[in-house]
């Protein structure tokens, strides 16, 4: 069953997940992933023509772009780590985050536009130098702006280092993506040199990826440590972060507003209780009005609002220190309350619910509250949407005592083991991840970027205002690194279980049975 495709057919915008070891595994995964960008008419910069490679594995379909949403914000979502828009602010929690580079002032003659990406940095320059004449294949963004942005950085980089790249737009399903990957590296094909790998991957692909620690540890530093940690497999920086995703909390302030509501809830208990309160007053005139939506589906995407519930609850992430942490108090009091919302403030039918679901409902006005993406939230406040103006974004809730948390999505870069061209290929990585690039992304593309620096930088701000909103959120990552090619089956015992809590079973029972299977599966 095509998971992915089902929720992001609206859109077919970012493709965000996945972390099985073969194409069938993976699509059970993709569903925390950012919808695939629907390709915009924003003009390319001087494409670079890809030619792609001979290697097994071509893509029949275009890539899913991250971020080519019309608006801001990519849209359909629902699959995978549902944002659209320009994945949220990847790490872990920004104050403890470095922030020590400094945003990047607009490129050339202060416009920031896809035909006018930012100068390769002078250092970038100096050290890509060496490469020059090389050539290297990056499997990149599909079809659309982001497939675009690619291409304009390509051409960037090409112009100021002499290093060739062809520009290969990978499939737009990520579970294509993913196999098509596994084919290239069974192979050990050197027709793969710079590829874009989802924020699961990292633990099932490492052995196939160049370590990247020696030429950019120090300057994975800029970026929010939670993601970088992510991108580390037994010590070994496997990737560079590129841009990410978080959940956030949708609120209609109208509504707050209206029923005397001072702010949004800072606890479970206070969604709860705020929910009931405007679905009372809302239901004589909306009899379908709801108190809150949020995805319940048994897919990846409830694998990323359980870890939420537990993690801001103080009951553990799922995995922790190789063995399922989860089977405590906490934990089964935080799906109990979970559970209790499906029927009360939930519509019943959010057992079923994706992304794109919550988003509809919540956009169509009936729904006080919304657990996203950050891809939401340009569709919530286009003209013709009937919340423009109604609503806003914060942090999603936790339990009394405990900080807000964002489950992790969104896409990485990472160099092949069987290229031919390393170097080249890390310096490539090097421009693409920059602060200043990051800058260019987040205000063409409406990325949100992994360097907390770049994230407050007033142009992304303006781009992408909502990131005000949310810079307390701590980002949580799923298991994935930790449990390797177990995460698929991992994370399917996992949403099997939230369901059948959600369904009506006590959390009591299905709890240590969830945490069970999971320990025998990781040994």
């Amino acid at each position: 069953m095509d998971l992915e495709g089902a929720a992001r057919r609206p859109y077919s915008r970012r493709a965000f997940l996945l972390g099985a070891v073969s194409a069938s595994a993976a699509g059970v995964l993709a569903a925390c992933t950012q919808p695939a960008a629907a390709p915009t008419t924003a003009p390319a910069a001087a494409p670079t023509t890809a030619a792609a490679p001979a290697s097994p594995a071509a893509a029949a379909s275009p890539a899913a772009s991250p971020a080519a949403l019309a608006s801001p914000s990519p849209a359909a979502a629902a699959a995978a780590s549902p944002a659209a828009s320009p994945a949220a602010s990847p790490a872990a929690s920004p104050a403890a985050s470095p922030g020590a580079v400094a945003s990047p002032s607009p490129a050339a003659g202060g416009q920031f536009t896809i035909a006018n990406p930012p100068p390769v940095p002078a250092a970038n320059i100096a050290s890509a130098k060496p490469y020059a004449g090389a050539t290297i294949t990056y499997y990149g963004d599909g079809v659309g702006q982001g497939n675009d942005l690619d291409k304009a950085a390509a051409t960037q980089f090409q112009k100021d280092t002499g290093i060739n790249v062809n520009v290969v737009a990978r499939p737009q399903s990520s579970t294509d993506t993913f196999a098509q990957y596994q084919r290239f590296f069974q192979g050990q094909s050197p027709d793969l040199d710079v590829l874009m790998i989802d924020v699961i991957w990292p633990g099932q692909l490492a052995s196939n990826l160049v370590d990247l620690g020696p030429k950019l540890g120090d300057a994975s530093k800029n970026h929010y440590p939670g993601i970088v940690a992510n991108d580390t497999i037994n010590g070994t920086l496997v990737a560079m972060p590129f841009f990410s995703d978080f959940g956030i909390l949708y609120y209609r302030s109208d509504l707050l507003q209206k029923y005397n509501i001072s702010s949004p809830p800072k606890t479970w208990d206070e969604l709860t209780q705020q929910a009931t309160t405007i679905m009372n007053g809302e239901k004589g005139s909306n009899a379908t009005f709801g108190g809150f939506v949020f995805q319940g589906s048994a897919y990846e995407g409830l694998t990323c609002n359980g870890l939420e519930w537990l993690s801001s609850s103080g009951a553990g992430n799922i995995v922790d220190n190789g063995k399922a942490s989860f089977n405590n108090p906490q934990g089964i009091a935080v799906m109990n309350t979970a559970k209790g919302w499906v029927g009360t403030i939930a519509p019943r039918g959010v057992t079923t619910y994706q992304e794109e679901d919550a988003r509809n409902t919540f956009q169509t006005g009936n729904a006080a509250f919304m657990r996203n993406w950050p891809y939401a939230y340009a569709l919530a406040a286009a003209n013709d949407s009937p919340v423009k103006g109604k609503f806003d974004v914060g942090p999603l809730p936790a339990a009394s005592g405990q900080q807000p948390v964002g489950c992790i999505g969104g896409w990485a870069l990472a160099a092949s083991k069987y290229s031919k061209n390393p170097d080249a290929s890390i310096e490539f990585i090097r421009y693409l991840t920059s602060p200043e690039f990051q800058t260019f992304r987040g205000v063409v593309g409406g990325y949100v970027p992994t360097i907390p620096s770049v994230a407050a930088d007033p142009n992304v701000v303006q781009a992408q205002p909502y990131l005000t909103k949310v810079g307390n959120v701590t980002r949580v990552a799923r298991p994935s690194a930790e449990t390797g090619e177990n995460y698929n089956q991992v994370s399917t015992y996992f949403f099997q279980g939230v369901n059948s809590i959600l369904n009506g079973q006590d959390a009591a029972s299905v709890v240590p049975m969830m945490q069970n299977q999971i320990d025998r599966l990781i040994g």
